[in-house]
């Protein structure tokens, strides 16, 4: 680690010394890796550093290259400018700071809170922590202006995806992708959204009955069905969505109200947003059927909801 990193996580942590321990994570496409630094002398015994690595020639296509820059921006203006609440837990952040073609995002350990746990797959309980999570995160930001974020979040808006529209199968669909589009961001309540809330992303606790989340490179302005479909579509199977999708739902909204403003008509909300579930499902099917149509998700229950939306429109 260069001298100057060390430098700034040993101001912001207040340690004595430090050393780098596991990598976590290395990050998509090779950008970088996410590794905990152990500490000493500090009232934290470790933190998380995100360490972005932009390459000098892209990797990618251009337009690839360009989307993950831009998300490593986002991400820093997030944990940055932005803050939640325990109901809606994510990492303080410590430090985040641009070096040349390096960025360096020093992260609260949440192992260390309590959220020491990462699952592969979860029961329905799980899985309304989760969405728990969602809507407090939805409530807290409802109506409000994605500054210095993605102004419409998701890794798959379709405005950022045109190679995977262009190698669709589907023609139907394909046609149909832009008018799905137009009508989710057309919905008259608005949030931010985490932009990219599968599984792997939240981060449980054998203690508190509350989750964590992480990795905000896609958080951005949007209709919150958008995360509610991609978060259900990342733990279930076909079968199990056709029957625990309605309940997830009752529990998402009976969360959100309590989580929204008194001043929002709920009711008005509700029903909008129910009626978005559909398009947000197909929205994301729509860049699956273009980036892996050999997705598990690609299946007989994101098919049924993507003939219900082209009956529709």
């Amino acid at each position: 680690m260069k001298e100057e990193y060390e430098d700034l996580i040993l101001k912001v942590t207040g340690a004595e010394a430090l050393h780098t321990g596991a990598k976590i994570q290395t990050l998509w496409s090779g950008y970088g890796e996410i590794v905990r630094v152990h500490l000493q002398g500090s009232k934290r015994s470790s933190a998380v550093l995100k360490h972005i690595v932009l390459p000098q020639e892209p990797r990618n296509t251009t337009l690839s290259h360009q989307r993950k820059v831009k998300s490593y921006q986002v991400e820093m203006t997030w944990y940055k400018n932005y803050s939640t609440n325990d109901k809606c837990r994510i990492p303080e952040c410590l430090a985040a700071g641009s070096f040349g073609n390096e960025q360096l995002i020093v992260l609260e350990d949440l192992d260390l809170a309590g959220f020491d746990l990462r699952k592969n797959s979860v029961d329905v309980t799980g899985m309304e922590s989760c969405l728990s999570w969602l809507a407090n995160f939805h409530g807290r930001f409802m109506g409000a202006e994605p500054q210095g974020l993605w102004q419409t979040g998701t890794y798959w808006h379709l405005e950022t995806r045109p190679e995977e529209l262009e190698a669709m199968a589907d023609k139907e669909l394909k046609s149909a992708a832009q008018k799905i589009d137009g009508i989710l961001s057309s919905c008259r309540f608005k949030t931010i959204v985490h932009g990219d809330a599968k599984l792997d992303n939240f981060c449980f606790s054998g203690r508190l009955p509350v989750v964590a989340a992480v990795d905000f490179q896609y958080v951005g302005g949007g209709c919150g069905m958008k995360d509610v479909a991609y978060f259900l579509g990342s733990c279930m199977q076909e079968r199990e969505c056709e029957r625990l999708v309605p309940g997830l739902l009752d529990h998402y909204f009976k969360e959100l109200k309590a989580a929204v403003d008194g001043e929002v008509n709920f009711a008005e909300l509700e029903s909008e947003w129910r009626a978005m579930f559909v398009y947000a499902w197909t929205d994301f099917y729509r860049f699956l059927l273009g980036w892996m149509p050999t997705h598990r998700k690609n299946n007989s229950y994101s098919r049924k909801l993507a003939k219900e939306v082209l009956r529709k429109i």
